[in-house]
This record gives structure tokens, sequence and C-alpha cells, in this order.
């Protein structure tokens, strides 16, 4: 299936404890081409994350943005840092000695000073994070894919039907190309019998003069290449695979016989021609350079 380089996928919600945000956008691009955040505790994701979407994509520049947040303070735990909180006693002890003070010294009265407690993240299992990960990631891959095959199926639409234009328009290639020997042929006897004033002219002159002419403007070989080519179009775009690089080449050549035939063309009639396949073949470009 034909499929757009441009797409989009976003989803977002809670699983298990986590508010999860999964984002996938492509745009054109030669290659592929991998962006992928994640957050910083959660490094680990993005080598997951990007072997995941690269399974369904095999050109484009995308990027991938991956959100996780816990509630609360579930991923956190609390340690108590023992020797500073050892100062701490030892110097409350010694304002009541030197002091002679009233004892009050209590756990409360200690825990006032926050710099003996340590807030560290919990260690989490790695593969448990990516397969909350993965479901909320699967579901912004299922939109961004379907996105880029309903831009496909319109991009496909159109192509085809370019390609079935340029197809009569090169039939009229065909046709129009011993017009315009039949043409050149009468355009030269004319001539002749004016610069000659008579009407006794060397009919194996002419004859030969028009050879030579047709020769040098046959388009048979293009024409032939040309329904060659769309005849492969169709193929590859019927292949299901992806089909890109091999439409851009294959409109390079398309293109190549164009030129030939316009280099040969010296009538109106099918300089028109060209100016028309050159220009429906300049729209189908633009379009390929978008498929995947």
């Amino acid at each position: 299936m034909i499929k757009s380089m441009t797409g989009y996928g976003h989803v977002e919600g809670i699983y298990e404890d986590k508010r999860i945000v999964a984002e996938v956008r492509s745009v054109n691009h030669r290659y592929a081409d991998y962006n992928i955040k994640v957050p910083r505790y959660y490094g680990f994701l993005e080598d997951m994350a990007r072997k995941f979407v690269s399974e369904y994509i095999s050109r484009g520049k995308v990027d991938v943005y991956i959100s996780v947040e816990s509630y609360g303070d579930s991923d956190k735990q609390i340690t108590l840092n023992e020797a500073l909180a050892k100062s701490y006693i030892d110097a409350l002890c010694a304002i009541r000695d030197t002091f002679d003070v009233r004892d009050d010294i209590s756990v409360s009265s200690v825990a006032r000073f926050n710099e003996i407690f340590i807030s560290e993240r919990k260690e989490e299992d790695a593969e448990h994070i990516w397969q909350l990960v993965k479901e909320p990631l699967s579901e912004a891959m299922a939109q961004f894919v379907s996105m880029r095959e309903r831009e496909g199926e319109r991009m496909l639409a159109d192509i085809k039907s370019r390609s079935e234009y340029m197809l009569s328009l090169v039939e009229e290639v065909e046709k129009r190309s011993p017009e315009r020997v039949k043409e050149y042929r009468e355009r030269l006897y004319a001539k002749l019998e004016e610069v000659l004033l008579s009407s006794n002219i060397d009919e194996t002159r002419i004859i030969t003069e028009a050879a030579i002419y047709a020769d040098k403007v046959a388009v048979d070989e293009e024409t032939v290449r040309l329904r060659s080519h769309f005849t492969e179009l169709d193929t590859i775009l019927s292949s299901g695979e992806p089909a890109g690089r091999k439409l851009d080449f294959l409109i390079q050549e398309i293109n190549r016989e164009i030129n030939t035939i316009g280099s040969k063309a010296n009538d109106v009639a099918t300089a028109k021609i060209v100016v028309d396949l050159k220009s429906e073949l300049e729209k189908m470009r633009e379009q390929v350079q978008n498929i995947e």
C-alpha cells in the first residue's frame, strides 16, 4: 500500500500510577531519520521506542515524544542520612548540657532538620515501564499509520490519473509523428517547386530528404520506453512495498524520454504536447516526493 511520509498520532492516559503521553509525527525526508525524546530518568526508553517505531516506518523525518509522570510520590523513596542525623542530635545534646536547658529532644524535633532525609527515585523495572509506554505508543502509531495510508490513497489516485492522462499525450505524439514527416515532405516539395519554377521535381530526392528528416525526428524508441516506464509505474504502485525511492528514479527516466522527444520536436503541436507532459510529470514528482 502506498503511504505518505506525512503523519501524526497522539495518545495520552493513565496507566497504573503514571500519566503517559505518546506522540509521533513525520515529514518528508530522503532517508529514515528518527528523533526520540524521552524523560531524563527513563533514558532506556529511547532505544526501545526507536526499534519499535522503525518497524512501521522506512523513510521520513520522524519525531517521537514520550512523557512519563508519576502521581504523587509513588516513584520516590526516603532514606535517612544517619551520620548527619547523629551530628544534629549531638549538637542538641551539647546545647542541653552546656546551657542547662530543658531536655525536649525528640524525633519530631530532630525531623525538622530536612537535610537528614534523602529523597531518591525508586529503582523501577525497565521492562515493566516499557510495557506501560508501549500501549499508548502503539495506539499513537496506529493513528499515525492510518493517516499516512489515507493520504497515500489520495496520492495514489492522483498519480494514476496523471499517468493515464500522460499516456494519452504519448499516444498523441505517436499519431503526430507521421503527420510531421508528411507535412515536411509537402513543404519541401513546395519550396523546391518555387525555387525551380517548375513542376518537374525529382521525386527520388524528395523521398530521400523526407526519409532523412523522418529518421532525425523519429520518436518511436522514446514513446516505447515511455510506455514501458508507465507499465513499471503501475507495477510499483501495486507492489504494496515502500515505493518512494523507486518512483523517484522512475520519474527521472520518464523526464529523460520527454526531454528527448522535446529536442526532436520542431512543430508547434508536438512542442505543446511536450509542455503538457512536463507539466503533468512535475505535479507527479511533487506527489512522489511525499511517498514513503
